[in-house]
């Protein structure tokens, strides 16, 4: 019979590992991303706006907006050092993000299992709220860290 991990003395143990392993997502290095903060089914990142980052109508793309709130979502779902994937996002767009602003997203845990875990995003344009995610992440068998045996 299998042992069972504790998953918070894990993520302490190997936050910085894990803080590593989530900085150095190439996409979110690509933008411009900047992981600010790991806990235990948190994230928050934030994004100075370019202007490669504005739509049509002067104001950031959606994609954008929607890029950060899923980085935050995978560093709060990988934050205890098993691998996790997103299965489903539900972006709500409540106001346009502005050029030239920094985007802030917060991920928090709502509940998790051995398989699954429930998150919510804000994405934040200089201050107002610009965005909500409600995200479900799918938790592997496999862990990114080394586990004691």
């Amino acid at each position: 019979m299998k042992s069972a991990v504790n998953e918070v003395e894990l993520h302490h143990q190997y936050k910085e590992h894990i803080f590593k392993v989530m900085e150095n997502e190439p996409y979110a290095q690509f933008l411009g991303i900047k992981l600010l903060e790991i806990g235990e089914g948190t994230a928050v990142a934030e994004l100075n706006v370019t202007d490669n980052m504005i739509n049509s109508h002067g104001t950031v793309h959606g994609a954008v907006t929607f890029a950060i709130a899923d980085y935050v979502f995978a560093a709060a779902c990988n934050s205890y050092g098993k691998t996790a994937v997103g299965l489903s996002t539900t972006v709500n767009y409540m106001a346009a993000g502005q050029k030239s602003s920094r985007l802030r997203a917060t991920a928090v845990e709502e509940k998790k299992n051995h398989k699954m875990g429930w998150y919510k995003i804000n994405v934040e344009s200089n201050g107002e709220l610009i965005a909500t995610m409600e995200a479900l992440a799918y938790r592997k068998s496999d862990y990114f860290v080394p586990l004691d045996k």
